[in-house]
């Protein structure tokens, strides 16, 4: 068999011919590739597609509100690492794993020891070397089954890139979070990393996801959610200085599972974060939200989420509740899909994206999409785009708030049907905590 080294110099060679080949070419020729380990076959299918559907241009569909230029680039393009990029204190006050990764490679001396009832853990890099690794299976495999019928190039590249990442296998009811924390050390660190979690039946986890990760991140996370298993996710990656990130979330539930997915986002510069969600058992639940918070005051802010939630099953039911808060020529995006297969009766989807623009120069985009094939649904979408509401602001300041706080006090409740969608409430008071020290801090700023 070819290795995966020669094939990717073919690649870089010959890919010009095809769709978006020139960026194709000069993307596979910047890469050093992981080489051998039980990784290969899924990296090799994973070049094969990438070649045949090529990077995305302007034109097409699913990249038609976001430029997809920064992402196609050989190379990141260097960031100053500002002083105070330090750790997020968001969870540092509860009880956690800690696993940390520096420029996408893990710093096992800043970790916590990998130890823990009711999973197994190791990290891609490590693990990768052993041959019959209970992931090998598992591996790209849902990476893969997400590129229809929609092709998410960058989800490939990662599938095919990734140097680390964290590999966890839950048999049981774990009860402390496990916190990945991603650091910068280099100024144009360009990070690729594949996480993977697979939960058997009747177990439960939360992850989250904290830190900066690279001056350009592709990050993505594998979710294989068992029979009857609970997965909770909060995603806060530190985007509040410019910086490219490119994220994706694959997940499978299985009948009587549960996905609780949350994201939050404050500034940045180019954000895209792709959830596919394939609910393929019955009685399954799947819910994803995200809160956005863009001020274009600090230079350039798109954030865009892109959603695509399959139902192929009976009597499940979907959330997708994203808001997104945006000032000072800030863009916001929204593309989210409903796919109700033929069979999948008494589907309960729900859809909602809003956004509250805080001046005239912002603007949010949205393409909300339902496709059913069964006739006895329950499925609703709807997406709103406003000003804060002037009465309930007269309100508050007629009872001796002063404005910028009743102006924070109304952007916290635009957001709360998202974080509403944090199921574990001190998680959930940690996440408000930091919006509401983010809005007040802006708020102070401008006051001088």
């Amino acid at each position: 068999m070819t290795d995966l080294a020669t094939l990717t110099a073919e690649a870089a060679q010959g890919a010009a011919a095809g769709k978006g080949g020139d960026a194709l070419s000069l993307r596979l020729a910047a890469l050093d590739l992981p080489k051998g380990g039980f990784t290969a076959a899924a990296r090799a299918d994973a070049l094969a597609r990438l070649q045949a559907m090529g990077l995305p241009g302007p034109r097409d569909e699913y990249w038609r509100y976001t430029p997809p230029a920064a992402f196609n680039a050989a190379k990141a393009e260097a960031i100053e690492i500002p002083a105070d990029a330090g750790d997020s204190p968001l969870f540092d006050d509860i009880d956690r794993l800690k696993l940390v990764f520096v420029d996408g490679r893990f710093d096992a001396s800043a970790s916590d020891a990998i130890t823990g009832e009711g999973f197994t853990l190791d990290t891609l890099a490590a693990a990768d070397a052993q041959a019959d690794h209970w992931a090998k299976p598992v591996y790209g495999t849902l990476e893969a089954a997400g590129q229809k019928p929609v092709l998410r190039p960058f989800a490939a590249l990662n599938t095919l890139a990734a140097t680390d990442g964290v590999l966890i296998r839950v048999t049981g009811v774990v009860q402390r979070p496990v916190h990945i924390i991603y650091r910068r050390s280099a100024a144009a660190a360009d990070v690729i990393m594949h996480n993977l979690v697979k939960l058997e039946p009747g177990s439960e986890i939360t992850l989250l996801e904290t830190g900066m990760v690279g001056a350009r991140a592709n990050t993505l996370l594998e979710a294989d959610i068992g029979e009857g298993a609970r997965f909770h996710h909060i995603m806060a990656k530190r985007a509040s200085y410019p910086k490219v990130g490119n994220g994706h979330l694959f997940a499978r539930v299985a009948a009587k599972g549960l996905l609780k997915s949350f994201e939050l986002s404050v500034s940045g510069r180019m954000m895209r974060n792709e959830s596919i969600v394939d609910i393929v058992g019955d009685d399954a639940v799947a819910h994803v939200a995200a809160a956005a918070l863009g001020d274009g005051k600090d230079g350039p802010f798109h954030h865009d989420n892109t959603v695509f939630i399959t139902h192929a099953a009976e009597r499940c039911e979907s959330r997708q509740v994203y808001k997104k808060v945006l000032k000072n020529g800030a863009s916001g995006i929204f593309q989210g899909k409903i796919l109700v297969k033929q069979g999948a009766q008494k589907t309960d989807g729900y859809q909602i994206s809003q956004a509250l623009l805080l001046d005239e120069n912002s603007q949010f985009l949205a393409k909300p999409e339902l496709e059913i094939y069964a006739d006895d649904v329950k499925c609703s979408h709807g997406s709103t785009t406003g000003a804060l509401d002037e009465t309930a602001l007269f309100y508050l300041r007629s009872r001796g708030v002063p404005r910028a706080r009743a102006e924070v006090l109304l952007v916290l409740s635009f957001l709360a049907d998202a974080l509403e969608e944090v199921e574990d409430l001190e998680l959930r008071l940690r996440v408000g905590e930091r919006l509401e020290q983010w809005l007040t801090a802006r708020a102070q700023a401008e006051l001088g």
